[in-house]
């Protein structure tokens, strides 16, 4: 199958190149990009005139629900709301049931993502058997299962010794690790952020220093045993300080940002909506700026979505005893696109924090056009206007705090070895 699109607006943040031109396909590869060959014959041709085509974006944390024992979602539901997004790529963490720190596991899912045909679907091996924090999961095999890195997901080793142990381990094995910064003994049982809000309200609290006192501890082992991490989901001022200076020093360490963390704070929990609940907790608009900065000087390398599909009983309960997690899928393009509209991120920033940044430090091809990568990319209408329905997700889980809101820009199509997996309901099929 050959495929040509004529007119569109090539954004491609590996050679920072932005150009209103064509891009050629045959069969699950780029072969030109900007002018047609003489001898290219297409077997399909579309005009996509004020249209803008950028590679499909790579997500470094998705939960599926599958394997799972009565979760929300599948593999199959939840590459079809990435679709929706934009997103062609996108990482499992292990807190799956069972977890998945036997090779069984991640053969599944990538069984479960071949079926589906949609995306790739890269799962994260657990570091620990069972999350547990005590014995190490045997990393070399789960690598050879197909395990991109390795991870606690929401349940960091306690035990400062254990952690070392783990990380020289992973070192050994060249296992990128892909860490949630969290003392479970500082954050306890809290909810929300330590702040003037949870005081008013009475949530039991999670103070900055739960993360930032994980993120200089995982610095410093990293430092010491050469392993390299990857740190997930900043939310406060204080652990992009910490990152910047580490990375002045010559730390080869990374981190993201969730996109909802970029455009909700503490001051949303005012209405003690559970739809608000995630972890880390919502911080203050202080950190919310600190965060945006810090993708803006390039201190932050990527913007992840944190997708956790819920079902509506799991927000039903009262705010302490709801579920934590957004469905963040199809609003992750959205979300980041605003701060391109406020002037706080260039268009390539946020594609390479959203695509390119993503596939390099995971060491696979994403987040180019050119000739030779993979036919995973999307079209995007920038004169759309739309307002997000929860019910209209894709997703198994509609537990999204942006109901109602107004967003510009729309995913018209996507394609994903050079097969369209995605068009809007509104098109013809």
């Amino acid at each position: 199958m050959k495929l040509r699109i004529d007119n569109a607006r090539l954004l491609d943040p590996s050679t920072e190149q932005d150009i209103t031109a064509s891009l050629c396909v045959e069969g699950n590869r780029i072969v030109a990009f900007g002018k047609v060959p003489d001898d290219f014959k297409a077997d399909e041709a579309i005009d996509a005139s004020g249209l803008w085509l950028m590679p499909g974006l790579v997500d470094l944390q998705v939960r599926t629900g599958e394997p799972g024992d009565n979760a929300c979602g599948t593999v199959a539901s939840e590459a079809r709301a990435a679709a929706a997004g934009g997103v062609t790529t996108f990482c499992v963490p292990p807190d799956t049931w069972p977890v998945a720190d036997t090779p069984a596991v991640p053969e599944l899912i990538r069984r479960r993502a071949r079926q589906a045909g949609q995306a790739f679907v890269l799962p994260i091996a657990a570091l620990t058997q069972g999350l547990e924090g005590e014995r190490l999961a045997p990393l070399h095999a789960l690598k050879n299962a197909g395990c991109i890195a390795a991870s606690q997901a929401n349940r960091p080793i306690r035990n400062a010794l254990t952690l070392r142990n783990a990380m020289e381990y992973a070192a050994s094995h060249n296992v990128r690790l892909m860490l949630k910064p969290l003392d479970v003994d500082l954050a306890d049982s809290g909810v929300a952020h330590d702040g003037p809000v949870a005081n008013r309200l009475g949530l039991p609290a999670i103070p900055a220093s739960a993360e930032t006192t994980a993120v200089a501890t995982l610095l410093l082992l990293a430092e010491e045993t050469g392993a390299k991490i990857h740190l997930n989901a900043l939310s406060c001022a204080r652990s992009v300080e910490l990152v910047r200076d580490a990375k002045a020093r010559g730390l080869a360490v990374t981190c993201d940002v969730a996109a909802h963390q970029l455009h909700l704070s503490e001051m949303d929990l005012m209405d003690f909506n559970p739809l608000f609940k995630v972890l880390p907790p919502l911080r203050s608009l202080d950190d919310q700026r600190a965060l945006r900065a810090g993708l803006a000087d390039g201190t932050i390398d990527c913007i992840i979505s944190d997708h956790t599909p819920l079902y509506a009983d799991d927000k039903l309960l009262p705010f302490p005893q709801s579920k934590p997690g957004i469905s963040g899928l199809e609003t992750l393009l959205s979300l980041t696109l605003r701060l391109v509209e406020s002037g706080e991120l260039t268009l390539m920033q946020a594609l390479k924090a959203l695509s390119r940044n993503p596939a390099q430090l995971l060491g696979i091809d994403g987040g180019s056009l050119q000739p030779g990568s993979r036919a995973s990319f999307f079209l995007y209408d920038p004169d759309a206007r739309w307002t997000l329905r929860a019910d209209a997700l894709l997703s198994a889980g509609k537990n999204t705090p942006f109901e109602g809101w107004e967003f510009s820009g729309r995913v018209v199509g996507t394609w994903f070895l050079g097969k369209n997996v995605f068009k809007p309901a509104s098109q013809d099929a």
